[in-house]
């Protein structure tokens, strides 16, 4: 490839998980690019998971909310215009509670996360967006809805729910309820709960989580929002039409992605399996730069993994530097 030819890189990662944002590896790919000779315009984005508020612009606005165990949390949101962005696990989040060893999966609510909601509706926004990934939670989404109550306050509100998972509902239980700290036990009663609320929700408001693509995302949150009136979608497609990434694509002549792990589940609506399926149909090549790379991932794309190349203590301790290094040493290549 010829350096005349090829000169334009997009950097489109995800953010390595504990170890770095989506903004910091798009700078050290940036970085890399400056140091190769080529030009670079950063895109960083995400699933709607944790970080989803920082590429969308970050917060600007905060509230003091109910936490996910009951104590208050100051979670941060964004107004922008009529416009609303709420990142739930900054009010309901797993980590908030120190992970799965600190949580309370029975009691975990999503209170707070509606009381977000709720301070978006008084600041008089017209349009919501949740990104619902990172939960404490599997309160099937009950906690928020009472947070905003009455529901008829969102009449007239385009309310987007970012998910990261296309679990349905009842299946939350069983998918996600033991990373989250339950025990074989309480999953069979979490279960049993948003099996009951799955019928409440249908007999209230005439709508079938059950049966819905995405509505198990953070817990069920997702299905509870839907009752409401809100679009369950594809979190990695919203925020990449949010920050028009096809347009970053245009002209490119290759685009860099990554995350903290690629393995099978990267390719079902996550960043680097939607980046994949953009830069195939815009006709540009992909590397991904991962900090690890699993199963046979790296077969279905150009991958690089910083844990084989660097060692793990390295790629954990500095993934912004190893990320610089080996997109500049491709890049050099490609001159």
């Amino acid at each position: 490839m010829s350096k005349l030819l090829a000169v334009r890189v997009v950097a489109a990662p995800d953010k390595f998980r504990g170890t770095a944002g989506a903004s910091d590896i798009a700078r050290a790919i940036a970085a890399a690019a400056e140091a190769a000779g080529w030009a670079c315009d950063e895109v960083p984005l995400a699933d709607g998971g944790e970080g989803t508020l920082e590429v969308l612009g970050g917060a600007n606005r905060s509230t003091l909310v109910t936490g996910p165990l009951g104590d208050p949390v100051r979670a941060g949101w964004q107004l922008n215009g009529r416009r609303a962005v709420i990142e739930m696990a900054l009010a309901s989040g797993l980590e908030l509670v120190g992970g799965p060893d600190g949580n309370d999966p029975m009691a975990a609510t999503t209170y707070g996360t509606g009381e977000l909601i709720a301070a978006a509706l008084d600041a008089g926004v017209r349009r919501i967006i949740v990104g619902v990934g990172g939960s404490a939670t599997t309160d099937g989404g009950l906690g928020a809805l009472r947070a905003v109550y009455p529901l008829q306050r969102l009449r007239g509100v385009e309310l987007e729910v970012a998910c990261d998972v296309r679990t349905t509902f009842v299946d939350a239980a069983d998918v996600f309820a033991s990373q989250k700290g339950a025990s074989g036990a309480q999953m069979a009663l979490l279960r049993r709960r948003l099996e009951r609320l799955a019928q409440v929700y249908l007999d209230d408001y005439g709508v079938d989580v059950r049966a819905l693509e995405r509505s198990g995302a953070a817990g069920g949150l997702a299905g509870a929002l839907a009752t409401a009136g809100a679009s369950l979608l594809d979190g990695f497609d919203l925020v990449a039409d949010e920050v028009d990434l096809d347009s970053a694509l245009e002209g490119a002549d290759l685009i860099v992605t990554g995350e903290g792990f690629v393995d099978a589940q990267s390719f079902e609506g996550k960043v680097v399996g939607g980046v994949s399926e953009r830069a195939a149909a815009a006709g540009v090549p992909v590397l991904v730069v991962a900090g690890e790379v699993y199963d046979e991932a790296g077969r279905r794309v150009d991958a690089v993994s910083l844990v084989e190349r660097f060692g793990e203590e390295r790629a954990r301790r500095d993934p912004c530097a190893c990320v610089e290094e080996v997109v500049r040493e491709r890049l050099e290549k490609l001159a």
